[in-house]
């Protein structure tokens, strides 16, 4: 088995479209390819996982510990032929200033070598002293190869291979010149997620085809094959789950097994939401989930379900198509305000509001929330979070202490009402207002915070649990009514019963 982590020098250096390239060209020579992506990140997996074939994995040192992520790296990854981790920023990059959490730190846990992706641009000789200077930052982690980016053409490419041979033993696995048909379209917030573009398997069939006729493939399995088997983790000892407790496919537990028949969760899955970690999703149908899909831009009404998760997105960029469908909007706000649990985040809370302006223009959502979305120029919220669950927060269980998670937002809500509860206190990040996020309406939890089912946060099985409990009241309160009504109906006889006769 081959494993191997794809960093660079800096971000925007190639290295998604390298790694998208890589997965799809080892999958079309009949390799099983297991993708990972470093960090809280949605939009790279969505790539990663159509170009392999299978979902990808995110290891997030911020979210969940070390031995977790070795636990669930080592669950994936046993099962392919060929391992791949893309990195985030560069290699020596992370939010801790010591590197505690770097992508470097991440190869040296998991025994990974680096295999950098080189933006050639503007250089030549200059590349060597910088190969030069990584591995000597940090001879833990071996650097296997280099892939050069946005050559300039043969003479470039001639020129900066000899500098690498005769500066480094570090081998030029391959070379990429500037091609727009290679590109993936980006905007306000990265890339175009590959379920909004309809050409994504044709982009991912042409970066392919370029890789495996620039890169030398046998050579990248061969330099990093070896080395990843002798350093592949271990993971250490898990601590006990408790009693009658399952395990998630990211290795978190997530309670006792249901009891009770499963609860049907509606999960938006469409170009407008798609923003889903596989780990959690799996959680939640261990838990006792039954996922079914529904359409937010075609299906003219919600499905029968006991609940619904709605992800992120970019509700924003099909604001239109979304206010179109008013039939299923209508459906939603009216299952909503009889009880209908709802769990959305980030672009599932804008679709909940009542509408959503951008660019001038302004656009009817669920209106099941009483708030307006306003999109921004820049970016209001990004980054990690930390929050305190306050006295309105509504699931049942205990969340850990901070709870974690991560925000990238460009919006910001208008015309509130007055009187709103909030499930979350902020302490790190920015929410809804800086200190506050998390609307509770009803039965609907809606927050910009992304939450991950790892680091002992088991919100899956408290949300399914918070589904199950509402089903049980309205189930009561249905009978309740029925009760009474019979009792109004047919009333209580009272028998007198006649004096016997002398």
């Amino acid at each position: 088995m081959s494993r191997w982590l794809v960093s660079a020098a800096h971000r925007s250096s190639g290295k998604t479209t390298v790694s998208i390239g890589l997965c799809a060209a080892l999958r079309a020579r009949g390799l099983s390819v297991q993708p990972f992506k470093k960090g809280p990140d949605y939009i790279d997996p969505m790539w990663l996982g159509l170009a392999a074939g299978r979902a990808c994995r995110n290891l997030d040192p911020h979210l969940s510990g070390w031995d977790e992520i070795a636990a669930s790296f080592a669950r994936h990854a046993d099962r392919a032929d060929a391992t791949l981790v893309e990195g985030n920023l560069g290699l020596h990059d992370g939010t801790a200033t010591d590197g505690s959490d770097s992508n470097a730190m991440l190869a040296q846990r998991l025994g990974l070598p680096a295999v950098l992706v080189l933006d050639a641009r503007g250089t030549a000789r200059g590349l060597a002293p910088l190969v030069l200077g990584y591995q000597a930052f940090e001879p833990r982690v071996r650097i296997a190869g280099v892939v050069l980016n946005r050559v300039g053409g043969s003479r470039h490419e001639s020129r900066v291979r000899a500098a690498l041979e005769r500066y480094t033993d570090v081998p030029v696995l391959g070379a990429l010149g500037s091609d727009p048909r290679l590109a993936i379209a980006e905007r306000h917030l990265g890339l175009v997620p590959s379920n909004e573009q309809g050409e994504a398997a044709h982009v991912i069939d042409a970066i392919a085809r370029a890789i495996a006729e620039s890169l030398d493939l046998d050579a990248l399995l061969r330099v990093v094959g070896p080395a990843a088997r002798a350093g592949s983790a271990v993971p250490a000892r898990q601590p006990a789950a408790p009693a009658g407790a399952r395990t998630t496919a990211a290795g978190s537990a997530v309670g006792p097994a249901p009891a009770d028949a499963p609860v049907r969760i509606g999960i938006a899955r469409d170009e407008a939401f798609g923003f889903y970690y596989a780990g959690d999703l799996e959680a939640l149908e261990a838990a006792g989930a039954q996922l079914v899909p529904f359409d937010t831009l075609r299906d003219p009404t919600l499905p029968e379900v006991d609940g619904v998760f709605v992800g992120g997105g970019f509700p924003e960029a099909l604001a239109p198509r979304l206010s179109a469908n008013g039939t299923l909007r209508a459906a939603l706000r009216e299952r909503i305000e009889a009880g209908l649990p709802v769990y959305a985040e980030c672009g599932g809370l804008m679709y909940l509001a009542r509408s959503i302006s951008w660019r001038g223009e302004r656009h009817e959502m669920v209106g099941a929330l009483p708030a307006d979305v306003v999109m921004r120029e820049r970016a209001v919220g990004r980054g990690y979070v930390a929050l305190e669950e306050t006295g309105d927060f509504p699931w049942p269980g205990d969340p850990p202490a901070p709870l974690r998670g991560h925000e990238f937002h460009h919006s910001t809500l208008e015309n509130a009402a007055p009187g709103l509860r909030y499930a979350y206190r902020v302490l790190r990040g920015h929410g809804i207002d800086g200190a506050r996020d998390g609307i509770v309406h009803r039965n609907v939890l809606a927050s910009y915070t992304h939450l991950r089912s790892v680091g002992g946060n088991r919100w899956p099985a408290r949300f399914v649990e918070f589904v199950r409990d509402a089903g049980r009241r309205r189930r009561d309160a249905v009978a309740a009514a029925s009760a009474r009504a019979g009792a109004a109906t047919h009333p209580a006889t009272s028998t007198v019963r006649a004096a016997p006769t002398r």
